[in-house]
C-alpha cells in the first residue's frame, strides 16, 4: 500500500464514464462521487480533482455537472462525437493522460478512478517521474495491467455501501 502522510500532495483523475458504466452494468447503482473523493483524498492534500466526462445531451446531464462541481470536483466536459454510419465515440484517454502528467511535477501522487487498462503505461511514466499511482476502480472490470502497474489498487467493490448510491 502507499505511504499516506497528511503533507502528502495528491491529484485525483476520475474517468467518469468508465465507473459509471461499471457500476450499472454490474450493480445496477450509481457512483458516491462525494465518498469516491474522499477515499481517493484520505486525509492527504488535494491539489486537484477532476472529473472527465462526456456530454451525450441527457436531461439530466448539467445537474449531474453542477453536483461534480459542488462536491470538489473540476469538470471537463467532451461532447459525444455522431459519424455519419451512426457510431459513436467519446473517450477522455489523451486529457486525462496529459492532465497526469502535467501534474506530475506538483503532487507525490495521482489517483486514477478508472478500470481503463490503456491507462497502464501512464502509471509507468507517473511511477518513473517518482509519482506515486493509485487506482481506485472495480476489480470486476479493471484490467490486470492497469491494477499490476498500479502502486496501489483499490477495489469499489470491497466497499460498496460506502462508493455506490
Amino acid at each position: 500500500m502507499t505511504d499516506i502522510h497528511p503533507g502528502q500532495r495528491v491529484a485525483v483523475l476520475v474517468d467518469a464514464q468508465n465507473l459509471y458504466h461499471t457500476a450499472q452494468s454490474i450493480y445496477s447503482r450509481n457512483i458516491d462521487y462525494a465518498s469516491l473523493l474522499e477515499g481517493a483524498v484520505d486525509g492527504r492534500q488535494l491539489t486537484r480533482a477532476i472529473a472527465y466526462v462526456i456530454r451525450a445531451d441527457s436531461p439530466e446531464e448539467e445537474t449531474f455537472f453542477d453536483a461534480l462541481f459542488d462536491i470538489g470536483f473540476e469538470t471537463k466536459i467532451k461532447d459525444i462525437k455522431r459519424f455519419s454510419d451512426g457510431t459513436k465515440k467519446a473517450d477522455w484517454d489523451v486529457g486525462m493522460s496529459l492532465d497526469a502528467v502535467t501534474l506530475a511535477n506538483h503532487v507525490d501522487t495521482v489517483v486514477l478512478c478508472t478500470g481503463d487498462g490503456d491507462f497502464s503505461r501512464l502509471c509507468s511514466h507517473l511511477r518513473h517521474e517518482g509519482v506515486k499511482v493509485e487506482v481506485m476502480a472495480f476489480e470486476a472490470s479493471t484490467a490486470e495491467e492497469l491494477i499490476d502497474a498500479a502502486d496501489d489498487f483499490e477495489d469499489l467493490a470491497g466497499d460498496s455501501e460506502t462508493y455506490l448510491l
